[in-house]
């Protein structure tokens, strides 16, 4: 019997989890293969994270196809019958299509062998701290560490039926910054016996946005977005403390080190002109999304020929995704597919087109037959 993948895409989306706390998840996911017939099936697990290979028939190789699992620190906004049950936390990446293809795909290869192995990755922690790179050093996938990998992404702007992708740089690198201002408060009456610390994070803000405006080649692509900004207590306290938080993008690795270099010295000057003391600390960094040229352009030309569905050369994009790390290390690539909804990523009303699930799986199934058939 075919699953319901529908119902599987409604039942992860009630359950969105944070990084590395993905219980339930794995539960679910767990729950369904053991439900499949389990002769080619071996299963690992890696913390909260979840790993499958179905064996090939005469194996030379294998072909692994990554998938996130993990939600947003979201409350969700949407008219969907089924909402998230987990208060403050939403899907709202798409991580549960993504998820739902990726055991569908599973579905289709148990009962629809190929020669060479497969290799599912369910991923966790992807919007942060980041699951890939400890996953890819991690002793189980060492283990059944593949010769290539795919994965997708949904693309809230394209319609169903659609799919895009480009060789080289397809996502940028992102680096999440945090800065602490630490001044001196006092009345609002007496601002020259204090250190006001909103004065100071408007200043610093404005000063980091001149980086791009006057650092960066014009003809690269970089942003610097602070997200968050908290200070003080009350109208008639002055600050004496602000945290800073906030995102770097570059489509490049160069620009990124150019950036942070030019953060620190800002920084510094902060404390020089506020009397105040800064603290600056790096979060999560994810290295750009670089798709293997050659897996690429085959990719797009047997979609073009093999298919009906519509191939968008896109441009590049200042999304982050820790699937880089896996690109580093092994040929492989990702794509964007259609969902057809007016809301973006991470907006907390974004309902993406369900058809898109098995526009996905037909693609992906009928691709990854494909790599397994050709010449090694």
């Amino acid at each position: 019997m075919k699953p319901n993948l529908t119902q599987i895409r409604r039942d992860l989306h009630q359950i969105p989890e944070p990084g590395f706390e993905e219980f339930q998840t794995q539960k679910y996911i767990l729950s369904f293969l053991d439900s499949l017939p389990q002769d080619r099936l071996e299963l690992q697990t890696w913390r909260t994270g979840v790993l499958v290979r179905i064996t090939g028939k005469k194996p030379r190789q294998t072909i692994a196809y990554r998938t996130d699992m993990d939600g947003l620190p979201l409350t969700e906004q949407t008219t969907l019958p089924f909402p998230s049950k987990h208060q403050g936390y939403m899907h709202a990446c798409g991580h549960d299509l993504h998820m739902t293809i990726a055991l569908g795909l599973i579905h289709h290869f148990v009962h629809h062998p190929v020669d060479d192995h497969l290799l599912f990755l369910f991923q966790p922690a992807e919007e942060g701290p980041g699951g890939a790179e400890p996953m890819l050093q991690s002793e189980e996938f060492q283990r059944w560490k593949p010769d290539q990998i795919y994965a997708l992404h949904i693309a809230p702007e394209y319609p169903v039926g659609t799919i895009a992708t480009r060789a080289g740089i397809l996502f940028a690198n992102t680096q999440e910054i945090f800065i602490h201002l630490k001044g001196k408060s006092g009345h609002a009456a007496y601002p020259h016996l204090a250190h006001d610390m909103v004065v100071a994070a408007c200043q610093l803000v404005g000063q980091l946005q001149t980086v791009i405006a006057r650092n960066i080649n014009p003809l690269d692509s970089a942003i610097i977005t602070i997200g968050k900004l908290h200070a003080g207590t009350k109208e008639n306290i002055i600050a004496g403390e602000a945290l800073l938080e906030g995102t770097i993008r570059t489509l490049s690795s160069e620009s990124m080190e150019l950036i942070k270099e030019r953060c620190q010295s800002i920084i510094q000057g902060i404390e020089e002109s506020f009397q105040c003391k800064g603290t600056l600390t790096w979060g999560s960094n994810y290295c750009q999304v670089y798709n293997h040229h050659q897996l690429t352009q085959e990719f797009m030309n047997w979609t073009r020929t093999e298919t009906t569905f519509q191939l968008i050369e896109c441009k590049e994009a200042l999304t982050g995704e820790d699937f880089g790390y896996f690109l580093e290390q092994i040929p492989g690539m990702m794509l964007w597919l259609g969902v057809d909804t007016p809301y973006g990523l991470h907006h907390p009303q974004i309902e993406p087109n369900e058809d898109a699930i098995s526009v996905a799986v037909e693609l992906m199934s009928r691709y990854l037959t494909h790599v397994t058939l050709r010449e090694k």
